[in-house]
């Protein structure tokens, strides 16, 4: 029967981790595809853990087993009338708190939250039934959460590279249903024995090494767990809006994260240990000097290595205070409690990142603060005491040496850039490393260094005018050596303005005259009726002309009031075109648009170097053409420094039955580039190839057909892995 308890915490742990991406995934399009929509799933999913073992700790405290396991069937097939899940074409998320993080949690508590819950909470349960039994390892019932562990991780690696590419969201609803019912049947075969069982639960043969101590278990020991639960639970959330601001808000993005999170549980709590957990803490300490830097930095290129620094540094100081965990770990008495503690701990690390910051921070503070927070928890070495006083005054005295260098600097001419952050911030930070044996001194060392990057805005381009942050991400405005204001998402500048009055009216950035978009908009052919989706900083409205109608589709309410602010960019003040702009998300609010409506519909709704994948799906296609008039063009802009979009918009124009047209502007002139225009690449769309006109003449857009391989993009399915250039270079695509 061992087997059996192992099968049933495998599948209710891989049923718990498959569900978190594929039900993710699902509501993501009508949140505008922002990361923080991950962020939030993440909260509902640890507080709805935390439900799930605050019932498995009562019930086995309260109720005999024989009740319990029968109380426990009773909920999960009570449960069961709520699947197979899903979401209506029609939701609005207006009626469910709006584009929040509040929103997405309530939606999802509605859609999942009991069954989500109730298989939660099998994992503890099913130790604790072990527990009682006769067999001969009962008294150490740990090794079910590895199996819980390796389950979860299976699933999640399973989800992007099998479940997400072979199936789709419907029929991966099906799946999780039969799974569900696998489960059921498992939990009553467990059941059996431990109902059968006369031995107590309190009564183990042999406490484990780790619990020798662990007969009271005082608050002071439950704030640790709760807080060494919480420091990686942040970080793994501050990882992955990283992650996901600057590649995708996709499943395989989530998942790699969250998968290395469930492995350093896995081995945190196994029998054999890679490195002792002293040890571990030193690494983790050792690495955090230079992914302090990359943080201050803000750098991104290279990708492929910054994200493995981001990802090793998580991983390394999530290990490390897992292990402290499982080193104390309580007798088995005390299971279910434990197990309640570190899910009280994840779900304060969710709130602080998905609820608190948002609201708090102007930046994405919360990443910094959790690596300060590790830096802190790190065991002291024994002869490492030191008065707490001193720690203070040292990290204030690292404060005002990165304060007044960065004066003299600024004082000097000194340029923002790598140089400048480098002379501010190094030296602080090799003084702090100094300090790296005394946990405390080194975290306020840190906190210090972190604080007066912040203060000096030292590795802004220029001067940050303004600073915003809400549901969709952090926008700035920055003057850039007061010849242009540029509006930033994340570290992607999303439009920028020449202040002198005589340029001010030109288009720069991606919307230059002598770029793609610019030649379709400020050619010969008029468009009277544009539609477009993401508003950005208004750029395109220099193209209307008098008589001419705009309607902007934007879900950002920052984004509208930063555009509509001339302090800021006059391109919707000053234009010749009739403006309106509707807030709420393209695809929720453009089907409320007359069909035939527009002659021409641009989609430019990228954040960062995210992509919002519902905007571009063959339905969503569809929707746009609907909207479209005869002859009407739709244009795309693709622009992303990892993700390949061609081959989906290729396969969706064939199976739409449209023509597609691809321009990549990438050979900028230095003289255009100072003048601020930026490399772009568009694709346009038509029902026929004479709608094209004049492109068809120009040799620089070129026809883009579907290739052998690859599938059209839908509401149902996408597949990012296979659009990354990395994966396209590596399979030799071109």
């Amino acid at each position: 029967m061992r087997l059996a308890f192992v099968l049933a915490v495998f599948l209710g742990s891989a049923l718990i981790f498959v569900v978190q991406p594929m039900i993710a995934k699902m509501i993501l399009p009508f949140y505008g595809g922002t990361p923080m929509v991950w962020n939030a799933a993440m909260v509902f999913f640890q507080g709805a853990l935390l439900v799930g073992y605050g019932y498995a700790h009562l019930t086995s405290r309260l109720l005999p087993t024989g009740i319990q396991v029968a109380v426990h069937l009773a909920l999960l097939l009570g449960a069961a009338l709520l699947l197979p899940f899903g979401i209506s074409l029609s939701f609005d998320p207006a009626a469910w708190g709006g584009s929040s993080s509040w929103g997405v949690i309530l939606l999802l508590a509605t859609v999942v939250g009991a069954p989500f819950a109730i298989v939660s909470a099998g994992a503890p349960l099913v130790q604790k039934w072990y527990g009682s039994t006769s067999a001969r390892d009962a008294s150490d019932p740990y090794f079910l959460y590895a199996a819980s562990n390796v389950g979860s991780l299976l699933a999640l690696l399973a989800y992007p590279l099998v479940v997400e590419p072979l199936l789709t969201l419907n029929e991966q609803a099906s799946f999780w249903r039969w799974g569900y019912w696998g489960l059921v049947g498992l939990l009553a075969l467990v059941g059996v024995p431990a109902i059968r069982s006369r031995g107590s639960v309190g009564s183990p043969q042999q406490p484990t090494a780790a619990a020798a101590s662990a007969a009271v278990v005082t608050s002071r020991r439950r704030l640790t767990w709760v807080v060494l639960a919480a420091v990686p639970s942040s970080l793994l959330l501050g990882v992955t809006t990283y992650l996901t601001t600057n590649l995708a808000a996709a499943p395989l993005l989530w998942v790699i994260p969250l998968a290395l999170y469930l492995l350093t549980y896995i081995v945190a709590f196994s029998r054999k240990r890679l490195l002792p957990t002293v040890a571990l803490g030193r690494f983790a300490a050792l690495l955090l000097v230079p992914m302090s830097l990359v943080v201050i930095l803000e750098a991104t290129e290279p990708i492929w290595a910054l994200a493995l620094l981001h990802l090793a540094v998580f991983t390394v100081g999530a290990l490390y205070c897992h292990q402290r965990l499982a080193d104390d770990r309580p007798e088995v008495t005390h299971l279910t409690e434990f197990y309640l503690w570190i899910a009280v701990g994840g779900v304060v690390g969710g709130i602080f990142n998905a609820l608190l910051a948002p609201s708090v921070f102007a930046t994405l503070a919360e990443y910094p603060i959790a690596l300060v927070a590790l830096a802190a928890l790190r065991l002291p070495e024994a002869s490492a005491e030191g008065k707490r006083l001193f720690d203070f005054a040292f990290a204030g005295a690292l404060l005002l040496l990165s304060l007044s260098t960065m004066v003299l600097v600024q004082s000097l001419g000194v340029l923002p850039g790598p140089i400048r952050t480098g002379i501010t911030i190094g030296l602080p930070l090799i003084l702090g490393f100094l300090a790296v044996d005394r946990p405390i001194r080194y975290a306020l060392s840190l906190g210090a260094v972190f604080l007066a990057a912040h203060l000096t805005e030292i590795n802004s381009p220029g001067n940050v005018i303004l600073s915003h942050r809400s549901f969709f991400g952090v926008h700035r405005v920055i003057s850039v050596e007061g010849k242009f204001h540029s509006l930033f998402h994340g570290n992607t500048a999303h439009g920028k303005q020449n202040l002198d009055p005589a340029k001010a009216a030109t288009p720069l950035a991606y919307y230059h005259p002598t770029g793609p978009i610019g030649q379709l908009m400020g050619g010969t052919r008029r468009f009277s009726n544009v539609g477009l989706v993401g508003l950005g900083v208004g750029s395109l409205a220099a193209y209307g002309r008098p008589g001419d109608a705009y309607a902007y589709f934007e879900i950002d309410p920052i984004v509208i009031s930063i555009a509509n602010d001339p302090k800021l960019f006059t391109f919707l003040r000053d234009t010749q075109a009739e403006v309106r702009i509707v807030e709420g998300d393209a695809r929720l609010t453009i089907r409320h648009e007359p069909d035939s409506s527009f002659d021409l519909i641009v989609l430019d709704a990228f954040s960062s170097d995210s992509i919002p994948i519902h905007v571009i799906t063959r339905e969503a296609l569809a929707l746009y053409l609907a909207k479209l008039q005869p002859g009407g063009l739709i244009a795309i802009h693709i622009s992303n420094r990892y993700v390949d979009l061609q081959q989906p918009l290729a396969h969706s124009a064939r199976e739409l039955g449209l023509r597609a047209l691809v321009r990549a502007d990438l050979d900028v002139e230095d003289e255009e580039a100072q003048e601020g225009k930026d490399r772009s690449t568009w694709v346009a769309l038509a029902r026929d190839e004479a709608d094209f006109g004049e492109l068809n003449k120009d040799a620089r857009w070129l026809p883009l057909d579907p290739l052998p391989w690859g599938r059209a993009w839908t509401d149902d399915y996408s597949n990012i892995v296979m659009a990354l250039y990395l994966v396209e270079e590596w399979l030799g695509r071109d």
